[in-house]
């Protein structure tokens, strides 16, 4: 019997790596025509406005503000993630990122709204306002981290180190840290949120190939069709009477006039720095909040990365990155200042949007920018009764997994790296959580409450435990072995390392106006 013919190169490897990737419809440097940018952006805009909504939800009730004071720290907000947009998007990273109100500051907040110096206020507007200063104090102290760390380059030392493989656990925890706000928050009110979530699916991965139209409509807009009818529906059940004898749970969650944001915001309202008054400043808060500030630091390195994978560009370099969280952390001083109770970080659900619509274009979120400082004036339209917002942070979570192309699967060393990253990124934020849940408090529990929240805080986080233990077995385990660099991937992004090794880094993260002497990306 004859040999069999050897096998082809193409047949060997069927799917080969790729440094950019392909199917992109609109580049970070490419528009889309203008009126087809506008609307993207006004969905990006939508997609980040279901997040601006829930924190001061749940946030302004427990400082002791109303429905009026609420209104308004969504309004200013929204500002402020519009304005820290325009910021990143032009001056920092350069990437097609929305930067909007981030969950990994929710912990320390709360914990400044329990401190016992607010507890003797008997006047609960007074106590809003007191503790609202308490917050923009302690963001105050706390953006200095980022912008030390980003401006003077030492964070691009750290991101050098950083491989495919240990971008792994970091990037997909970054988006797979948030499920509790998948099923779960879908089944808060299960018959809004499963159509919200059937029909996303149905406009933007099943019409596209039934209707010959369909892949630049609804494969392109899903999200503005799924969330116009659903709201429609959701409204209709609420005039209806659906939920009149419903418990009152069911009908915070299912009607869209139970939060009272429409009464409360004024029509026309401009957000301005100290709106509250002075900042106070608490030196255990403050600690407590730099050690969250550090934790957002990880985990918008991680967004950076998959932001730039979906809008087609090269991957980021290190000094770019570094550049990108200093301004971040201005962003977070702006939110100090206009007094937001909330740190700024990238919208996991809008990188998600990239990869859902094809359009990586950095255009189209300065646009959707446009349109949260627009709308966040126009206070009613910005206090819009929203159902469950669209959580499509599984499409970032599995960008991060796509990184594994460039490893050695094969190899038992990359196999250790990863499984061990994954288990601890999400078994020991599950032993925080629930050891808190049981008991009231973190596992670290002595009389100093910001002590507490330093240890406790971040280890409730998965993306920065996963990314942690990643990078230090990735850099300590067989180093000395010269296979290993392969291993890892490591390769792949040499040129990516400096700023002026690849032409086209100048392409994708130049600053306009010849601001690189002023902002230099070594």
């Amino acid at each position: 019997m004859a040999a069999a013919p050897p096998p082809k190169a193409d047949e060997l490897q069927p799917h080969p790596p790729k440094e950019q990737l392909a199917g992109v419809s609109f580049c970070i440097t490419s528009p889309p025509p203008w009126p087809e940018a506008i609307i993207l952006g006004f969905q990006h805009f939508i997609v980040m406005l279901g997040t601006t909504v829930i924190i001061p939800s749940a946030l302004v009730p427990q400082m002791g503000g109303g429905n009026d004071d609420k209104a308004k720290v969504i309004q200013t907000l929204l500002f402020v993630a519009g304005i820290n947009t325009l910021f990143q998007t032009f001056f920092g990273s350069r990437l097609p990122v929305v930067m909007g109100g981030s969950y990994t500051f929710v912990a320390p907040t709360i914990s400044i709204i329990l401190a016992g110096r607010y507890n003797n206020e008997a006047d609960p507007h007074e106590k809003f306002l007191r503790t609202m200063r308490g917050t923009q104090g302690a963001l105050i102290i706390a953006s200095t981290i980022q912008m030390i760390l980003g401006f003077s380059g030492l964070w691009r030392n750290v991101v050098k180190l950083l491989s495919p493989l240990s971008a792994v656990p970091l990037i997909s925890l970054v988006g797979f840290g948030l499920y509790e706000l998948g099923f779960p928050g879908v089944a808060k009110c299960v018959e809004i949120g499963l159509p919200e979530l059937i029909l996303l699916v149905a406009f933007s991965q099943y019409l596209p190939q039934v209707l010959h139209f369909g892949k630049p409509i609804f494969g392109r807009f899903g999200v503005l069709f799924t969330v116009s009818i659903v709201w429609l529906y959701a409204y209709i059940l609420t005039i209806s009477g659906a939920y009149k004898n419903a418990p009152p749970k069911t009908q915070v969650h299912c009607r869209v006039d139970r939060s009272g944001l429409i009464s409360g915001a004024p029509w026309i309202r401009v957000p301005y720095p100290f709106q509250w008054g002075a900042p106070t400043f608490d030196a255990g808060e403050a600690f407590a909040m730099m050690m969250t500030s550090f934790i957002a630091l990880v985990e918008t390195t991680g967004a950076f990365i998959a932001a730039s994978r979906y809008a087609s560009a090269t991957m980021i370099p290190p000094s770019i990155i570094s550049r990108g969280i200093g301004w971040q952390g201005i962003g977070i001083l702006i939110d100090s200042f206009f007094g937001t109770a909330n740190g700024t970080g990238v919208s996991v659900e809008n990188v998600g949007l990239l990869a859902l619509t094809h359009v990586g274009s950095r255009r189209v979120v300065q646009i959707s920018a446009g349109f949260m400082i627009f709308f966040a004036i126009l206070g009613n339209f910005a206090n819009v009764e929203m159902s469950e917002p669209i959580n499509i942070s599984s499409l970032l979570s599995a960008c991060g997994l796509s990184f594994l192309q460039f490893c050695n699967l094969n190899s038992f060393r990359t196999k250790f790296i990863l499984g061990f990253a994954f288990f601890m990124g999400i078994s020991i934020p599950q032993y925080f959580n629930e050891y808190t849940a049981v008991a009231g408090y973190g596992p670290v529990h002595t009389g100093a409450r910001w002590f507490n929240d330093m240890i406790n805080v971040p280890f409730r986080s998965k993306p920065f435990v996963a990314g942690l233990v990643a990078y230090f077995l990735d850099n300590t385990i067989e180093t000395h072995n010269s296979a290993v660099r392969k291993d890892r991937g490591y390769h792949w992004w040499d040129k990516s390392r400096s700023y002026k090794k690849d032409a086209r880094s100048e392409e994708f993260y130049s600053l306009p106006l010849n601001l690189n002497k002023f902002f230099p990306a070594a």
